[in-house]
């Protein structure tokens, strides 16, 4: 098997967005945790929402080391796609949910660009 390398230009885009996603989902599961438990209420989720906090921060620390890169990019696309769906049962917009889970594709296959068969 051949190993791709990497362009730098690649590393430094990947680690910007995953830097980014990572304050992002931070920031989410902070709310789901400590600000805002009523928005986890009015989708009845409030028994779940420590295990959902803890589970975005765990897959978003998975997804940021480029070690770990595949395993947080499968949960973080987990984790979307059931934040899709609610957005579509609750009649919510899916345009955010879908543009950040396209954004954890990019990280994925610009960290690992032996995902793309050619």
């Amino acid at each position: 098997m051949a190993t791709t390398e990497v362009s730098k230009t690649r590393k430094i885009s990947a680690w910007v967005i995953a830097g980014l996603l990572t304050g992002l989902f931070a920031f989410s599961a902070s709310g789901k945790l400590f600000l805002h438990p009523e928005q986890m209420e009015q989708m009845k989720l409030a028994d779940w929402r420590v295990i959902i906090g803890i589970g975005e921060i765990s897959s978003a620390l998975l997804f940021l080391f480029p070690r770990t890169n595949i395993y947080g990019t499968l949960l973080l696309s987990s984790y979307m796609g059931g934040a899709i769906i609610l957005h579509m049962t609750g009649g919510l917009s899916i345009v955010m949910p879908s543009v950040v889970l396209i954004l954890v594709w990019v990280v994925g296959f610009l960290r690992n660009p032996e995902l793309i068969k050619k």
